[in-house]
Order: structure tokens, then sequence, then C-alpha cells
């Protein structure tokens, strides 16, 4: 029996109930305005969200599976959230807005990147992913965070990269560099040829943009490699 389940039982016992049987002053909704959000759980939050379930599965069902998710891929995407059963265009957008909204506040404007260090606080979630993430920094004339993107998400140790995906927000962003961050589920910190493959095709393409590429970081729960510091960008 893992130490969570066993000291959290009861709390996944009551989030277990249907709706119909959890009393009023218990609802997610309801919580929030006698406690405040923080007195509730995760799923609670995410039942808060979607409001609602649909016929045949109750929105707490719901909201578990969607916690799944969330466990999985850390920022759930779209794609994710409406392969959940119950969750259709509307509540997959709900979830999607509340962690961009999420993610903007925690990622202000002034953050300022100066060395490889300075990225990890922004990327630290992906160190312990199952998928391969691929992430795109884009920094202003200061050296500040004006964007932070998943491009892409894909196998256990490959995701496919294409400059045209990597760089149509940057140029939105009017970003004048950028910082590369992908994470290795194996936990290996050592480029691959690939990676370095990729790194140089994506540097020429910034380079005919006008767009500087300050580095490469990989992740990992071992730790992190800066493809600039090891000479490799």
């Amino acid at each position: 029996m893992r130490f969570e389940r066993f000291y959290t039982g009861g709390a996944e016992s009551a989030l277990m109930k249907k709706m119909r049987d959890v009393p009023d002053g218990d609802r997610p909704r309801e919580k929030i305005a006698a406690k405040g959000a923080a007195a509730l759980t995760e799923r609670e939050l995410i039942a808060a969200i979607i409001g609602r379930g649909v016929a045949g599965r109750d929105v707490l069902e719901i909201a578990r599976d969607i916690e799944g998710v969330i466990a999985d891929s850390g920022v759930p995407a779209y794609a994710d959230l409406v392969g959940v059963s119950g969750v259709g265009a509307a509540k997959a957008c709900q979830i999607a807005a509340a962690f961009e909204l999420a993610r903007r506040r925690l990622t202000p404007e002034e953050i300022r990147i100066s060395a490889p260090t300075d990225v990890l606080p922004l990327v630290r979630h992906l160190a312990d992913r199952k998928q391969e993430y691929f992430i795109c920094i884009s920094l202003n004339g200061a050296g500040e965070v004006i964007g932070n993107r998943e491009v892409t998400k894909g196998l256990i140790n490959y995701s496919p990269v294409h400059p045209r995906e990597v760089f149509a927000d940057v140029l939105t962003d009017r970003a004048t560099s950028v910082i590369f961050v992908h994470n290795h589920p194996s936990g290996s910190l050592e480029p691959s040829r690939e990676d370095i493959a990729m790194t140089g095709q994506l540097v020429a393409a910034a380079g005919i943009l006008g767009i500087r590429v300050l580095d490469h970081i990989i992740v990992s729960r071992k730790g992190h490699t800066s493809m600039r510091e090891r000479g490799l960008l």
C-alpha cells in the first residue's frame, strides 16, 4: 500500500461519491464560496471548473480521469482532454484555458534569463515526464521571458520537431532570441546525435529569421545539461 494512499484514504473515498451524495456544503463550488479555493483538493478544483457531468458520468468521475491525464502529462493538451469520457470541446477548453491563465501568471514577463539555471524553474515539471516534450521559451531584447510553450509531445525517447512549428509563435511574440528545452524520460543527460542534428537545423532556421538561439537545455530527473556550455551550440 502506498503511503500517500494510506494517509489520504478518507479523502479518496469521499471523492468517489456521486455529486448528488455529497452534502451541499462539501460540494466544490460551495466550498470555494465558503472556504476559498485553497481548501479544495485537485480533483475538487477540476470538478469546480467543469461544473457538471454528463449522462452516465458524474462530474467527480470525470474530474478523477482528468486528474489522471494531468498526472501523466503535466499541462494537459486539448487533444488529451477530449479523449476523456464525458469531456467535450467546451470542458476541454475550460480546463486548457485555466492552465494557460495559471501559466501566464506564474511566468511573468519580468523573469530575466542570464544563465541556464534561470530556465529551470520554468521547466522543472518536465523532469519526471514519461514522454518527451519540446519547449520553446521566447525572450525579448532585454532577456525577459515573453513566451513559454510546449511545441511537441512525442514518444518515450523521441519528439519530432519541425522549424515551422517552433517559430510560428516566436514570430508572433516578436522575440529576439529563444531557448529550447526538452526532457529525456530515460534520465540520460547526454545529447543524442538526433538532438545535436535537430538543434543545428533550428539554429539555421532561426538565423534566417533573425532570431538568436541562446541555448538548448536537456532536463531529466538527474539534472540538466546546457548544449551551449557543452560547446554543442
